[in-house]
């Protein structure tokens, strides 16, 4: 088998799970490629999960429950049921703890909604069996990317990479009156402030202009562009951009397709929810979802 792809997604509010947008309909298209493809699992990194100290945890709750919703039916998420991957969870702490981490299981984890909101759209069916991994909350871009590195051989196994945080994602800067007011995430009440379209460009231009270590070194690097603190408030929602290009950065890669922006949706008018895809199921051409 060849190397799967890496997805980096940007999950975006929580009214992303409950609304019907061009991102949610290339979830799902990446999903239905992923089951063709008989995927042996997921593995994912999210934005909400974060490790104390020099940790970092792997999820091992054999029956997690689902953080609550908020702006979101519970219909659209209460019931789907969540299959952890005890067995991959093993495989996953064994890499980290021999590429020198900190590592633990975690067997009292509860999934939050950056990652179950992507799996239900993904795999609507039914969820594919998981494994989350935490970030550490210092936040090092290089600490980010070397997991994702250390992971990167689980592709070559059938494993699907997944990181799940936001190309733009500043709470902070948000627009939030139509969704609290009128449940309406997608008003654009106003145009994008300039620096946030400005980084939201810079994060397409890494993600698609580079490819192997060039990759790794760009991404890492957009934490000293000069919008990225008016872009992201907290370092969390980047984090998993740094693990997908350590897991989709090596020499090998430079073989493979490079990044391609799949699909994209703003809300909240300052919230850019643009969704990558690095590389491709062998022999197959990149998916995007429908204009």
């Amino acid at each position: 088998m060849g190397l799967s792809p890496v997805h980096f997604f940007s999950h975006g509010s929580t009214m992303m799970l409950g609304e019907e947008s061009t991102s949610a309909d290339y979830w799902k298209k990446c999903g239905d490629e992923a089951l063709s493809h008989n995927i042996k699992g997921v593995i994912m990194m999210g934005a909400h999960w974060d490790a104390r100290g020099d940790k970092i945890m792997v999820s091992a709750n054999p029956k997690p429950n689902k953080s609550p919703v908020a702006y979101v039916h519970p219909s659209k998420y209460v019931d789907y049921e969540l299959v952890p991957d005890l067995p991959t969870a093993d495989k996953v702490l064994d890499l980290l703890l021999k590429a020198g981490f900190n590592a633990e299981k975690d067997a009292t984890f509860d999934w939050i909604h950056d990652t179950y909101l992507i799996l239900i759209r993904m795999f609507p069916n039914g969820c594919p069996p998981t494994t989350i991994v935490s970030m550490n909350a210092y936040y090092d871009p290089h600490y980010h990317m070397k997991v994702g590195s250390s992971l990167r051989s689980l592709r070559k196994e059938g494993y699907l990479i997944v990181g799940t945080g936001g190309a733009v994602h500043n709470l902070y800067r948000n627009v939030w009156w139509p969704m609290v007011k009128h449940r309406d995430n997608f008003a654009q009440v106003a145009p994008p402030e300039s620096p946030l379209l400005d980084f939201r460009q810079a994060v397409e231009d890494v993600m698609t202009q580079n490819q192997g270590p060039a990759l790794r070194r760009a991404m890492t690097r957009l934490m000293k562009h000069h919008y990225y603190r008016e872009a992201h408030g907290t370092d969390d929602h980047f984090m998993a951009a740094c693990f997908c290009a350590g897991a989709a950065g090596d020499w090998e890669d430079m073989e493979e397709q490079g990044g391609v922006l799949g699909a994209e949706t703003w809300e909240l008018q300052n919230m850019c929810n643009s969704q990558f895809t690095i590389g491709n199921w062998q022999g197959s051409r990149p998916v995007r979802a429908s204009a």
